[in-house]
C-alpha cells in the first residue's frame, strides 16, 4: 500500500476565479500534475457560473481520476452576499466530487497555510515559494487561486500522512456520547 500511487485534487472555490491543483503521490514523493484556474468573471449569470464549476470539476475527475478531493473552506467575511455565493460555489464543487465517488475533505485557509509553510498567517507569496520548493516548480502561474488550490492538495497529502490522521474529530458532548451510549436516556 505504501508504494501505491494516488492523485489528490485540490480546489480553491470562487465565483469569479476557481483554482484547481492536482498532485501525484508515489510513496512519500509528491509531484505536480496540473494547476490552473477556471475564469468565471465574463459570465454574468451566477447560476451559469455554478454550472461551469460543476462541469469543470467533473471534467477534472474524469480526466485525472483522483483518489481524493480537498477543498478550502470559505473564510468568514463581512459581506453576507459574497459569502453566500462562495458557499454555493463550494457546494457545487463538493457535489461534483461526491457524484464522482470521491471522499471530500475541507480545510480552513489557516490550516492550509500552516501545513504548507509552518505559518498559519503566511501570505500568498510565502505559500507559493514553499510550493515551488516542495514540488520543484519553476513557472509562476498567473493567478494565486491556482497556487492556493495546489496548497490545499498538498495540505491534504500532509494531513493524510500525519500520525493523527483518522482520529475522530468529535469533541465535547458528541465524543462523550459516542464513547458512552449507555448514558443516553430514552
Amino acid at each position: 500500500m505504501a508504494n501505491k500511487s494516488k492523485i489528490i485534487l485540490g480546489i480553491d472555490p470562487g465565483t469569479l476565479v476557481m483554482g484547481y491543483g492536482l498532485i501525484l503521490i508515489e510513496g512519500k514523493k509528491v509531484s505536480l500534475i496540473d494547476m490552473d484556474v477556471l475564469k468565471l468573471s465574463k459570465f454574468k449569470d451566477h447560476y451559469e457560473r455554478l454550472q461551469l464549476i460543476h462541469s469543470r470539476v467533473h471534467e477534472l475527475i474524469h480526466q485525472h481520476k483522483p483518489n481524493s478531493f480537498a477543498i478550502e473552506a470559505p473564510f468568514f467575511g463581512k459581506n453576507v452576499q459574497s459569502m453566500l455565493k462562495l458557499g454555493r460555489a463550494q457546494g457545487v464543487a463538493i457535489a461534483a466530487a461526491m457524484q464522482g465517488g470521491l471522499p471530500v475533505t475541507e480545510y480552513s485557509p489557516k490550516k492550509v497555510k500552516q501545513s504548507v509553510t509552518g505559518n498559519g498567517n503566511a501570505d500568498k507569496e510565502q505559500v507559493w515559494l514553499m510550493l515551488q520548493r516542495i514540488l520543484q516548480i519553476t513557472e509562476r502561474p498567473d493567478y494565486f487561486d491556482a497556487t492556493d488550490a495546489l496548497a490545499v492538495a498538498v495540505c491534504h497529502f500532509y494531513q493524510e500522512g500525519s500520525p493523527l490522521a483518522g482520529i475522530s474529530k468529535a469533541k465535547g458532548w458528541d465524543k462523550f456520547l459516542q464513547q458512552h451510549p449507555e448514558r443516553i436516556s430514552k
